[in-house]
């Protein structure tokens, strides 16, 4: 990359994962001896860009002081929120505090530990036009819209062109993220990522194509799956 600036990454990992149906949140299951939260973070600090993580968890959690890495210095834990914005605003506002040199920073889930450096790559290159993004993926297959009675029931076929499947990370100047983000919780609007702050702050936000091995955890067939896509790493 053409320029030396080094970034922050925010990690919300308060979240419970009731869809996995199994004893701990899903972060914290393992995949070839390690948690997934664990592959999340070692592959972000990897990164020659990112110096510093910032980790969100649950005020009660058991596991995270567990974990190798708990006590690193180049991680910081802060509370987790009752949502995932809450947890982000918790960890922007942290690095505002102590970090008043960070100027952009990444916000990425927990349960994606398959992000790939040539996506950081090219999310973090935004940094020189001044506009922030996204990775995203676009959408492929025919979509369908179900009924509101019965959601097992199609609606109707809705037109796939121009629709993405967003991921994370997304990238963003830290006052503005965090300036959208506080914002939108004041006003109860409905914050489903970053990018749907910062959109309804009145922000461009830049789609940049990444990896469909991006995956986020879920589902018990996807720790398979992310297990395969780890092993395949060079």
């Amino acid at each position: 990359m053409s320029f030396s600036s080094s970034f922050s990454a925010v990690v919300p990992a308060a979240g419970v994962g009731k869809r996995m149906q199994a004893d701990r949140p899903k972060q914290y299951l393992l995949i070839q001896g390690k948690t997934v939260l664990e592959h999340t973070l070692e592959k972000l600090i990897s990164h020659p860009h990112i110096q510093h993580i910032v980790v969100a968890v649950h005020p009660q959690d058991p596991y995270f002081d567990e974990l190798e890495c708990s006590q690193a210095p180049w991680l910081s834990r802060v509370e987790g929120g009752k949502e995932r914005a809450d947890s982000v605003l918790n960890g922007l506002n942290y690095l505002a505090s102590t970090s008043p040199d960070s100027d952009w920073v990444l916000v990425h889930d927990a349960a994606r530990p398959c992000i790939g450096y040539q996506d950081l790559d090219k999310l973090i290159a935004l940094h020189s036009s001044g506009q922030g993004g996204i990775l995203a993926a676009p959408v492929r297959d025919t979509m369908k819209r179900s009924t509101q009675n019965d959601p097992s029931v199609v609606l109707q076929t809705v037109d796939r062109a121009g629709l993405w499947h967003a991921l994370t990370p997304q990238f963003f100047p830290l006052k503005a993220l965090q300036k959208s983000l506080h914002e939108a919780l004041a006003e109860n609007v409905a914050i489903t990522d970053e990018a749907s702050a910062m959109e309804w702050a009145g922000h461009k936000v830049q789609l940049v194509e990444g990896s469909d091995r991006n995956i986020k955890i879920t589902r018990p067939d996807d720790l398979s799956l992310a297990s395969f896509y780890l092993s395949q790493e060079i």
